[in-house]
């Protein structure tokens, strides 16, 4: 791929990067600043055989995360929120290493793997995707697919071959000088794949590979991470605004901007689970399950704030389904909604009916060590016939939390829909208490509607009924 910085003086700008970067920046941000007048006197500047060339030329436009750091590495992970620009830059180095100086030259590379999730994603994305390789081929240099072998051919004789992170075992026998890995971080098998690929990749003086994914912490990632033959750049999904829909960014900003799914989705942050806590990340992901086919009994709970100022923690507001037929040990329960709200006690009370009434609940209990009866009071005012219960805390919340994380433990809770932050909140609970910010509202309404709905009845539990031999 030819250098195209000497093209533009002044361009200096650092990617994020664990490695020493390239200091250019992307030409195609300098171009669309740049006056007409210096357009011109650029473009008239270039051959036509340059001009021609300069839609395919990855440096000009490419943004700095996008670029291979230099020195002698083995894996570049690329790390960044959803449409960073990761798929590009993955298709546009694999580009980089087969291609050579003519189309029938020799690359630095020649036998390739490309390795996905499934063979749909890594042939759909990968290969036929708006960013995959095929996309990004000019015309002479356009590699061709044969479906059957589930590889593309190049011009001068490289191949890259298709692998799906199911099929770990697929990757024994062949071998490889250069593997493009997609999206590592959501794969079921990553561990067994990743190690039978570095198996595979074996030819050639330096083997290398790149990994583009949007970070989860599994044990993997933060493994080829730490090894200090990995170099690793990143990019936030606003790094690549230009080619995104601006209602798309706005969207997605309003809805996850600041909790942990944005911080992971959007920003490509790799968040780990903190030291002792309650909830880890896994846990969650198993909560995404199947729900309980019958619920015996729904429990809203209501964790009022402290105080009604603008300022004020939110009130939490969770809903429980549970089935509670037979043994104890073999109940489930559902987290069916969290309606935490901010706004006084007027806008509370009337949200805590509201999803009483939504969910044609038995039973909405009440958190009363600081409200006292005014919180009954409030919620009567909203619904007369409600089924209250006051209930006050005499342990620390992190005592009183830590039966509940016990039975997602044990995988007898699941979540309907995404809960992100009451989720949010329950990765920051640990057994040192609370690493957010404010009050665990939401968790606080979650620990209380499972100990009426679960716990508390299973401490009365007497057994099943047995016939007494006489």
């Amino acid at each position: 791929m030819t250098n195209s910085a000497n093209l533009l003086p002044g361009l200096s700008e650092p990617a994020s990067s664990t490695f020493p970067q390239r200091v250019m920046k992307s030409g195609g941000v300098w171009l669309s600043s740049a006056t007409p007048e210096v357009i011109d006197a650029f473009l008239s500047g270039l051959s036509n055989e340059a001009l021609l060339a300069l839609p395919w030329m990855f440096e000009f436009w490419a943004l700095p995360h996008q670029m291979p750091p230099e020195g002698a590495w083995k894996s570049w992970v690329i790390m960044g929120g959803r449409g960073a620009g990761k798929t590009r830059a993955g298709a546009e180095w694999v580009r980089a290493q087969v291609e050579g100086a003519r189309p029938s030259d020799p690359g630095r590379a020649s036998r390739v793997a490309l390795v996905a999730e499934t063979l749909d994603q890594a042939r759909e994305v990968m290969v036929f995707g708006e960013s995959g390789i095929l996309a990004c081929s000019p015309p002479d240099r356009r590699p061709e697919w044969n479906g059957s072998r589930r590889m593309l051919t190049w011009p001068n004789g490289a191949t890259a071959q298709l692998f799906s992170a199911h099929d770990p075992d697929s990757l024994r026998g062949p071998q490889f000088d250069a593997a493009w890995v997609d999206e590592l971080a959501k794969w079921k098998k990553a561990q067994e794949t990743w190690d039978q690929l570095q198996f595979a990749l074996r030819l050639g003086p330096n083997p290398q590979q790149v990994v583009t994914t949007t970070p989860q912490s599994i044990p993997v990632l933060k493994a080829i991470l730490k090894n200090p033959s990995t170099v690793m750049t990143h990019a936030p999904t606003d790094a690549n605004r230009a080619h995104l829909a601006k209602s798309f960014l706005e969207e997605v900003q309003s809805r996850y901007g600041g909790q942990r799914l944005g911080r992971q989705e959007l920003e490509g942050e790799l968040i780990e689970d903190l030291d002792g806590t309650l909830w880890t990340m896994e846990m969650l992901d198993a909560a995404r399950a199947a729900e309980p086919e019958r619920l015996t009994r729904i429990v809203v709970a209501v964790d009022p704030p402290v105080t009604s100022k603008k300022t004020s923690d939110e009130c939490g507001i969770v809903v429980v389904g549970v089935n509670t037929e037979g043994n104890p040990r073999n109940w489930r329960a559902v987290v069916l909604e969290d309606a935490s709200v901010s706004g006084g006690p007027s806008e509370w009370a009337r949200a805590a009916v509201a999803a009483y009434e939504r969910h044609d609940a038995d039973r909405m209990v009440a958190e009363v060590n600081q409200g006292g009866d005014m919180v009954e009071t409030m919620i009567r005012n909203e619904g007369a016939l409600i089924a209250y219960k006051a209930v006050n805390a005499r342990q620390g919340k992190a005592l009183r939390a830590e039966p509940v994380a016990a039975l997602y433990e044990q995988g007898r809770i699941v979540h309907r829909g995404a809960l992100r932050k009451l989720e949010d909140q329950m990765c920051l609970m640990t057994r040192d208490g609370f690493k957010g910010q404010g009050s665990p509202d939401r968790v606080d309404a979650l620990v209380w509607a499972l100990h009426e709905a679960m716990i508390e009845p299973a401490k009365s539990y007497r057994g099943d009924p047995r016939i007494r031999a006489v």
